[in-house]
């Protein structure tokens, strides 16, 4: 994942080598480095930091620019999680409405009922109810 170039936030890393008790020091720029340690010179270390140089470094110091990074970084997964299962036969053998009602037989009433409902809800629009006057209801004799 890289940002592009004209978006891409980075600054300044300082490592002083001889330093025990802060060896690192991030600036925000190289301006604000060199006005802070005026013993190294902006143009000097400007072109050595430019897009294809080495970091600068000396037995002293090691000066980088580093990117920022401010989003997470995608990590791409190739491998599938779910084997894709695929039946393959001619369509006049495929017999779909004997699998489905055997499908929904192996359900209780109440997921089927809910299933229906559920179908029904998203014909409807917005805020408009289900007409129930159109319901027939039987006693099931046992």
């Amino acid at each position: 994942m890289k940002a592009s170039i004209g978006n891409e936030k980075r600054v300044i890393v300082v490592f002083w080598k001889k330093r025990v008790d802060s060896p690192f020091e991030v600036f925000s720029n190289l301006k604000n480095f060199c006005l802070s340690y005026i013993q190294f010179s902006y143009n000097t270390l400007s072109n050595y930091l430019s897009k294809a140089k080495i970091p600068y470094e000396n037995e002293d110091v090691r000066i980088e620019r580093k990117s920022i990074i401010a989003k997470p970084k995608l990590i791409s997964t190739k491998v599938r999680a779910i084997a894709p299962v695929l039946i393959q036969v001619q369509m006049k053998n495929a017999d779909d409405e004997q699998h489905d009602l055997e499908y929904w037989l192996s359900k209780s009433l109440k997921e089927r009922a809910a299933a229906v409902t559920f179908i029904i809800s998203q014909s409807l629009a917005k805020g408009q109810r289900m007409d129930k006057t159109k319901l027939v209801r039987r006693k099931i004799s046992r």
